[in-house]
């Protein structure tokens, strides 16, 4: 999106534009509360959940070279010939991921993973395999579907990606009454509901984007240069490297988590409340293209905008942990037991401090994109990553009894980590660049149309 004259921007325009990718981003937690909430109504629910969250940690890390084939697409795909190069680009991509899922399926590499990285327990790890079989699927129709995303996002056709998004959970939503009718026995049924979901929104993307390449986009767009797959590697390989060290996170907790007084209780606390939490944040997840798209018309707005949303999911989630509403929830909604309802309501709390800094990382990312320093996101993140290793490594020698609210705490300050990095960066590239000291206000230098978008 050309962005180089300054014009006034008004709050309809921006949530005009940010309440689509916003209640896309919802919906995708609300498919992890479906599941979760099927889970929970199981014989055995701390043990099942945590049968289930453990294979998602491992889904987290070979899900994320498909995922970021989306911001791929939207920044370089501009005609038909530079899509059929990434096209090419996600056949690699997802053909690897393919071989990688397999490996940890079925060669004793899954096994040592599960036993000596997460402290699962013996008994635990068969039925932790069978749902990494069926979640291995998950990461080809989620690069399917980020493909189609990228296109689909840079057209400004967002409210394609609610729709998709609504149609999943109603899929999802009626396997799991299916479920609940006929009994939960494994955590594989949570896997097939994510699986069925992914596959039903990965059909709408490719409806949706396939429509947009014949009507819409060129063959080849003058001055267009992305011709092949050599071209995009280059951008791409960053984006990889730096969400690598990003996703040690979530698996470092469950790990740590496997060191605690109770084990299930303390990972099945841990899901619950993480995913009420994304359910609560992720709405306000996208201010990043807020900035990415307004902030060169009218900083002041977007700066406005962002003190505005910033203090909602914080107050959303002090009514769940301060008030009757939030125990009503995990237990009639979520379908928690009492003990799983007290341990996970304790966890909730402790993310407050991350859904209160979460919003100004997300707008300070935005700027690092607009301004091409993406590659102080590697160092951010490596912030985060070791805070967050400390704070667990911590956590579980002085209190193990704490159980999941030592991932919440860990994952808490992991954020304020990468929060000061970002921060800091932004604040001496506004010094060197000449404007008011310390301000982010102001608008960057244009840089190159790949660094526009995400």
């Amino acid at each position: 999106m050309s962005q180089g004259t300054k014009e006034r921007v008004t709050l309809r325009q921006l949530f005009a534009f940010f309440l689509p990718l916003g209640l896309s981003a919802s919906l995708v937690t609300i498919s992890h509360v479906i599941i979760n909430s099927t889970l929970a109504r199981s014989v055995s629910p701390e043990l099942i959940i945590a049968s289930y969250a453990l294979p998602m940690s491992i889904l987290g890390i070979t899900e994320r070279p498909a995922v970021l084939l989306r911001q791929t697409c939207s920044a370089l795909v501009r005609d038909r010939r530079s899509f059929r190069a990434m096209s090419r680009v996600a056949f690699y991509v997802l053909g690897s991921v393919f071989v990688l899922g397999g490996i940890i399926s079925y060669t004793p590499l899954g096994p040592w993973i599960f036993t000596n990285l997460f402290g699962a327990e013996e008994a635990m790890i068969p039925g932790m395999i069978a749902v990494y079989r069926v979640l291995m699927f998950v990461s080809i129709f989620s690069g399917i579907r980020c493909l189609f995303h990228g296109i689909i996002i840079y057209n400004m056709r967002t409210k394609w990606l609610t729709i998709g998004m609504g149609i999943r959970l109603l899929g999802m939503y009626l396997l799991s009454l299916y479920y609940i009718r006929t009994g939960v026995d494994s955590a594989v049924a949570g896997a097939v509901i994510f699986l069925t979901g992914m596959i039903i929104e990965a059909s709408v993307s490719v409806w949706e984007g396939r429509s947009l390449l014949r009507r819409v986009i060129p063959e080849v767009k003058e001055g267009h240069e992305i011709a092949s797959a050599s071209q995009i590697f280059p951008f791409y390989r960053p984006l990889l490297y730096s969400s690598f060290i990003a996703v040690i996170a979530g698996p470092a907790i469950n790990a740590f988590l496997g060191k605690t007084s109770d084990i299930a209780l303390a990972i099945a606390s841990f899901a619950i409340a993480g995913s009420v939490t994304q359910l609560v944040q992720s709405f306000f997840s996208y201010i990043h293209q807020i900035v990415l798209n307004f902030h060169r018309k009218d900083p002041a707005a977007v700066l406005r905008f962002t003190v505005m949303l910033s203090l909602i999911p914080a107050a959303l989630l002090a009514v769940l942990c301060f008030t009757p509403a939030g125990p009503w929830f995990l237990q009639h909604v979520m379908g928690a037991s009492e003990r799983l309802m007290l341990a996970s309501l304790s966890t909730l709390k402790i993310f407050m401090l991350m859904v209160l800094l979460f919003p100004w990382l997300d707008f300070g990312n935005g700027l690092l994109m607009l301004r091409s320093q993406t590659k102080v996101m590697v160092w951010s993140q490596a912030a985060n990553v070791t805070v967050t290793l400390a704070a667990l490594f911590l956590g579980v020698l002085w209190n193990p009894a704490w159980n999941g609210a030592i991932g919440a705490l860990a994952q808490s300050l992991g954020i304020a980590a990468e929060l000061c990095v970002v921060f800091y960066v932004l604040r001496e590239t506004s010094k060197a660049d000449g404007r008011l000291p310390g301000s982010l206000l102001a608008a960057p230098p244009k840089p190159n149309e790949s660094s526009e978008s995400e």
